[in-house]
């Protein structure tokens, strides 16, 4: 291996310096009844070298925090999730502390596979967006003593921390502001019902039909959609229906992208007029929502602030003293807003 491939070792930072390499692991971890000038040898002998710490090494010293958060999103393909993530990452970094990213892909079995090579870095706390009801590994995390936030999502059973957004009533709103303005055959995109936010997001749907007299219509209902594509495909389906939604209800950004692109593809097609395709609500706003081509309205939060919190009340555990405390909920805000 050529040297400049090879990364220098303390021992050759010890040999440049004339101490040993305690000395030189002493002088790195605060310098410590270590001499002044010994530790400028060690830190010119550190910069001539380009020595860096193996800290994945010595975060398995018993005893040593590692200073890394171990975060599972489900989809990284998302801006949303990118954004939440920068959020944890801030509040991370005022204590010090990186985060380690992983993505799920809405798999239960490779969330788990994640949270252990997590646990295997020894992270010193989890924020997870839960792939599914699933929770024997996390629960295991916590019985090892490492804290872990659910952020987005709940799962019931399992006793930690989570931080959520309103989503029955931000529904419920969005729904009902669809029927005021004069909709009564509402159409739905969303992911699988058994995810916590779709289960919750339709309920709202259904909700806001239910108070206004309006029967929910199966044919123009779909379900399960996880990607753009899917999402695309389904709104084809509801557009072709005998009696096609003059409104759709999408209960997440990429079920809302998935519809403005079969619409946007149709209109270019031009099959019909812009003012014969349905108007768009979307739970989550998404970049360029101003260009859609039929009026649509967002149910906006801050995905930046739910990383945040949910990073909050991981460091609170961490070094608050918190780790026994009864676990907490915080529900976020959300606000309807019309984008054109």
């Amino acid at each position: 291996m050529s040297e400049r491939a090879r990364r220098p070792t303390v021992k050759e930072v010890a040999t440049r310096a004339g101490v040993s390499p305690m000395t030189v692991s002493r002088t790195l971890s605060g310098g410590l009844n270590v001499k002044p000038d010994v530790q400028q040898r060690v830190m010119e002998a550190v910069a001539e070298l380009g020595y860096h710490r193996n800290e994945n090494a010595r975060s398995i010293r018993p005893g040593h925090s590692s200073g890394l958060i171990g975060v599972a999103i489900t989809n990284i393909a998302n801006p949303y999730y990118s954004t939440f993530a920068l959020g944890v990452e801030e509040e991370a970094a005022l204590t010090g502390r990186r985060i380690l990213l992983g993505n799920t892909s809405e798999d239960a079995a490779r969330e788990a596979d994640l949270v252990g090579d997590f646990l295997g870095r020894r992270v010193d706390g989890l924020i997870v967006v839960p792939a599914g009801p699933t929770s024997a590994h996390l629960a295991h995390s916590q019985n090892q003593g490492v804290p872990v936030v659910l952020a987005s999502r709940r799962i019931d059973g399992l006793s930690v921390d989570s931080v959520v957004l309103d989503d029955d009533d931000g529904a419920y709103r969005g729904t009902t502001a669809l029927i005021e303005h004069g909709h009564t055959r509402i159409g739905y995109l969303g992911n699988a019902l058994s995810i916590f936010t779709g289960e919750r997001r339709y309920a709202g749907f259904l909700r806001a039909l239910e108070d206004r007299g309006l029967a929910v219509d199966p044919t123009i209902v779909a379900t399960n959609q996880q990607t753009v594509d899917q999402a695309r495909e389904a709104t084809r389906a509801l557009l072709g229906a005998e009696h096609p939604p003059t409104a759709i209800f999408c209960a997440n950004n990429r079920n809302a992208i998935g519809a403005l692109k079969e619409i946007s593809a149709q209109l270019n097609a031009g099959s019909r007029a812009a003012t014969d395709f349905p108007e768009i609500m979307s739970f989550d706003d998404f970049e360029l929502a101003e260009l859609s081509p039929v009026p649509i309205s967002v149910i906006d939060h801050d995905p930046r602030e739910l990383g945040r919190t949910a990073a909050r009340l991981l460091l609170d555990r961490l070094d608050g003293g918190k780790l026994d405390a009864p676990a907490r909920e915080v529900e976020l805000p959300v606000s309807l807003r019309g984008v054109r």
